[in-house]
């Protein structure tokens, strides 16, 4: 687990023992270890649990499922984070989606409608004995980093109410024209509430569902669906995070420059709207939608610095750091995953800018060194006059890369492949 999500896992896991008078037992050890002990200690009958997608979480989940059903305890694993399971949407013929818009289209929108959410449970907690472990200790880190991330947010399912009620109230009906602004707060926050199952897409399903006559509500839960397709392609591909779907890709000759990597790692790049997404991320543990898809592209194909660079790097730092959209996004942007960006589609970060950012509002939030510069200036500085220029000369790198040679030299690589 990345830092980011140790942060959110710690206040998440206090608020649900604030909701339960105190009563949550968290237990230090391998999980087949703890629940071999709980199983000896106490007259377990059921044991229930949501099920998970992910390598990881089959692998640390089929032991313990076993090892139970071995002592006669009933197990059940139930669907609690997915619209559909991954093996219920398919073509006709039975074969899995490989590209977006017909798996939602008409594999999820025509499969059975996602079942309504259940009301919250009353809950009988027995305290058991023994000792706690100390959170803070295990999950929050040495530096004082963790205590500005975390500002703005407010982890735990209290707080995912509180944002999906927003977003309903709020940003919902203008999603569709809004959502590609980064200095806006048209997105609906929701992912990291959404990972740590905080709210589950059944939920946000059906109140965005109740909107459907006045809203259009297509856009937002084609984001949804987006985050199934990412868990169909993991289910059936669980090395996703670590080889190339399209495997042309295995032999593209990646650079490998550390100090490129960690220019783009600390919003250093000297390309204002890549150093303000890269910042955002760090001061945030969040990044715009837009602004994630311009500093991928930027880091793969202009300083051809490989797909799980980046992969690592968000895993780390973002408080949203879902296994299967952060694998699966990678790899579209890269050109190696399903239904992928093709690889010389390649975003230029200027007239992304331009567009999406055209009075540097943002750029100059999160780069403040440019925040007396016109907007023009302030998307392109190194195209400035001279005298522009001197103003952020020490403050501001130069660009790490020419965009346009550095464009063309991705180009070529990939017209070289066998």
């Amino acid at each position: 687990m990345g830092g980011a999500s140790k942060v959110w896992l710690y206040h998440s896991l206090t608020a649900l023992n604030q909701s339960l008078n105190g009563a949550l037992h968290i237990a230090l050890g391998t999980p087949n270890e703890v629940f071999t002990q709980l199983s000896l200690d106490h007259q377990i009958a059921q044991v229930t649990w949501t099920r998970r997608y992910d390598p990881d979480g089959i692998a640390l989940d089929q032991p313990i499922m076993e090892m139970l059903k071995d002592k006669g305890v009933e197990v059940t694993s139930t669907n609690g984070s997915l619209l559909w399971e991954p093996w219920e949407v398919n073509k006709p013929d039975g074969a899995p989606y490989r590209v977006f818009t017909p798996f939602f289209k008409r594999g999820c929108l025509a499969a059975q409608p996602p079942r309504a959410p259940l009301p919250a449970p009353q809950l009988e907690t027995v305290r058991l004995a023994g000792h706690t472990p100390d959170l803070a200790q295990h999950l929050l880190p040495d530096t004082p980093w963790d205590k500005d991330v975390v500002t703005g947010w407010t982890p735990g399912e209290a707080g995912a109410k509180t944002r999906l009620d927003a977003f309903i109230a709020t940003n919902v009906a203008n999603y569709k024209a809004a959502r590609d602004i980064p200095s806006l707060s048209a997105t609906s926050r929701l992912a990291p509430h959404l990972h740590f199952g905080e709210v589950s897409p059944n939920q946000i399903w059906h109140a965005i569902e109740t909107l459907k006559t006045t809203v259009d509500t297509y856009h937002f839960k084609s984001e949804l669906g987006w985050r199934e397709f990412s868990y169909h392609l993991l289910y059936r591909h669980p090395d996703l995070a670590t080889e190339n779907l399209n495997k042309k890709f295995d032999t593209f000759p990646w650079l490998n420059d550390e100090t490129a990597l960690q220019r783009w790692q600390k919003g250093q790049t000297g390309i204002p709207i890549v150093d303000a997404g890269m910042r955002e991320l760090w001061q945030t543990g969040y990044m715009h939608n837009r602004v994630r898809m311009i500093v991928a592209s930027f880091l793969i194909k202009n300083l051809r610095i490989h797909w799980r660079e980046g992969l690592a790097w968000f895993h780390d730092t973002l408080f949203d750091a879902d296994p299967a959209n952060n694998a699966a996004s990678w790899q579209w942007v890269a050109g190696s995953g399903a239904d992928a960006a093709p690889y010389f589609r390649i975003f230029n970060p200027v007239t992304q800018a331009q567009k999406f950012d055209p009075d540097a509002i943002y750029i100059k939030q999160y780069v403040p060194e440019l925040a007396d510069l016109t907007a023009k200036h302030a998307h392109a500085p190194w195209l400035a006059p001279d005298a522009v220029k001197a103003t952020i000369a020490g403050s501001y790198p130069a660009p790490l890369v020419d965009l346009k040679e550095s464009r063309q030299a991705a180009l070529d690589a990939f017209k070289a492949l066998p």
